[in-house]
């Protein structure tokens, strides 16, 4: 089984990338071989197993101007990539340490590498209308792409996960080709052996906009994996931790996880926080998207600064805080210590942020729009996004009332069981078996 992969390959996290690990783990459980493709700026290394291995996680990357790169960008957007892009399967992993470890990486999926990947795979559709057909070193029974891309492989059973359709709902929105888009879905819709989505809600969509069967197309929602290690740190060890790295305290800040991007709804949020009442303040994690000048104004507003004296010295607070980037142990801690998770977005595939929450036990508040109610079921406080009104008086509710936070952390718990990953292995196995006949 080969699965296509390349969003892994991101300095920092995305929901894609999380979805292909936890994908690939999940047919790993299944008791599938499996491996994965990614794209890489450099050609891969056949000579040499080690050079190829630093090459592929070298700090520097290929120079601006590059007369071979820049040819051969330059065929492939005149012709595309007829004879297919060669992936070489990359020995495993011995000598580069894991910057999150420092142990080496050999226990991690075999991995096939193709040369500039998506850009080619991109040329190639718009040059011909066809997805680019990659060349593993090896036959696979199923190539699952872990997203829409324009991929195939020959004589394999070929998989799309498709998200959502958000380009296409909200183009206002997302700053994607909207024709390739488009185009790629129909592509997809009418030659893939199967599609997956991510809730029922994108399922209903593509079935509705893309005239696809139904019996070709099934829901197996996502699934979010948690150390164990980490659910079972006591209360106290977790309230030490957000206090010291992020002088928090526990259950004294609400939480927002996203990129800042008009989806995410982060001017109507921070307005309704700013109206709520509270004096906690509201942290949001996550990376500058698009479009975000107005949201990063708003979060800068005077409004938000205050001001503390602690006996000696003076020194400025703000209520409403920022952090880009937070490696994933540490959100996890952030999540479980909050008073609640505010999640209002426009419009989401899945909502992978309200499973997290609701897995930790600490109350949400996300919308009553496209898949997110049947994420959260009962066991969160749904809104009309567009009502700052109705936003308000959830974080106003949640913040105020210490027995609708219990009882909205034990309901997600429950709701959460929905999703693990012993039932999300189940639906996986069902699809890949369905495929395989």
């Amino acid at each position: 089984m080969l699965f296509e992969a390349n969003a892994i390959t991101l300095p920092q996290g995305t929901g894609i990338a999380t979805y292909a690990r936890n994908l690939a783990r999940t047919a790993d459980a299944a008791g599938y071989d499996t491996e994965l493709l990614i794209g890489t700026d450099r050609a891969v290394n056949r000579k040499d197993p080690l050079l190829a291995e630093i090459s592929l996680h070298d700090a520097n990357k290929p120079a601006g101007f590059d007369p071979v790169r820049d040819i051969g960008r330059a065929i492939d957007w005149a012709v595309g990539v007829p004879g297919g892009a060669t992936a070489s399967r990359l020995a495993a992993q011995r000598i580069v340490l894991d910057p999150a470890s420092g142990a080496t990486a050999a226990g991690r999926h075999p991995t096939h590498a193709a040369l500039r990947l998506e850009e080619r795979a991109f040329l190639h559709f718009n040059r011909h209308g066809r997805r680019l057909t990659v060349r593993p070193d090896r036959q696979h029974d199923i190539f699952h792409a872990t997203r829409p891309i324009a991929l195939r492989a020959r004589n394999a059973a070929n998989i799309y996960t498709i998200h959502d359709i958000v380009p296409l709902r909200l183009p206002y929105a997302t700053l994607d080709n909207k024709r390739y888009f488009y185009k790629l879905i129909k592509n997809i819709a009418r030659e893939a052996d199967h599609i997956v989505t991510v809730s029922e809600f994108t399922r209903r969509d593509v079935i509705e906009f893309f005239d696809v069967p139904e019996d070709k197309i099934t829901n197996t929602w996502q699934s979010v994996s948690i150390d164990s290690a980490l659910l079972s740190v006591e209360d106290d060890v977790i309230a030490r931790e957000i206090e010291h790295r992020y002088g928090l305290g526990f259950k004294e800040y609400f939480l927002f996880l996203g990129a800042i991007e008009p989806k995410k709804n982060v001017s109507r949020m921070v307005e309704a926080f700013a109206a709520s009442g509270t004096s906690r303040p509201l942290v949001l994690v996550g990376g500058l998207g698009w479009q975000y000048d107005r949201d990063v104004e708003l979060l800068n507003d005077e409004r938000f600064r205050s001001w503390r004296f602690d006996g000696e010295r003076i020194t400025a607070d703000r209520r409403v805080q920022r952090l880009s980037y937070v490696p994933r142990t540490s959100l996890m801690s952030l999540i479980r210590g909050a008073r609640g998770v505010l999640f209002p977005s426009l419009y989401e595939g899945f909502g992978l942020p309200i499973l997290e929450a609701m897995l930790l036990g600490t109350p949400t508040i996300t919308s009553k729009t496209s898949s997110m109610p049947e994420v959260a079921g009962d066991a969160a406080l749904l809104v009309d996004p567009y009502r700052i009104d109705e936003i308000r008086d959830a974080i106003s509710a949640i913040d105020a009332d210490a027995d609708l936070r219990a009882d909205l952390s034990r309901r997600g718990r429950e709701r959460a069981d929905f999703f693990s990953p012993d039932r999300y292995t189940e639906r996986v196995k069902a699809v890949y078996g369905r495929v395989l006949g």
